[in-house]
């Protein structure tokens, strides 16, 4: 969401401009602007991912007894 730093106020992404200023002061808003930047996940993320994909297919074995 882009941010007015002037105004202390976050904008809709449909309500800026094409050049990226606010709307009110006429400031240049800080933060994403367009749809097409990526963001990229956190490595704690992926290792909760992993994790729970170990857990998972561990309780999934488990369910036919195989290991236990």
């Amino acid at each position: 969401m882009p941010w007015c730093e002037e105004c202390s106020k976050f904008w809709s992404p449909n309500s800026v401009p094409k050049a990226g200023t606010c709307p009110t002061c006429g400031s240049e808003l800080q933060g994403p602007l367009r749809d097409d930047e990526y963001l990229k996940a956190p490595w704690h993320f992926k290792v909760l991912v992993a994790c729970a994909a170990v857990y998972l297919g561990w309780r999934f074995l488990q369910l036919f007894g195989v290991l236990a």
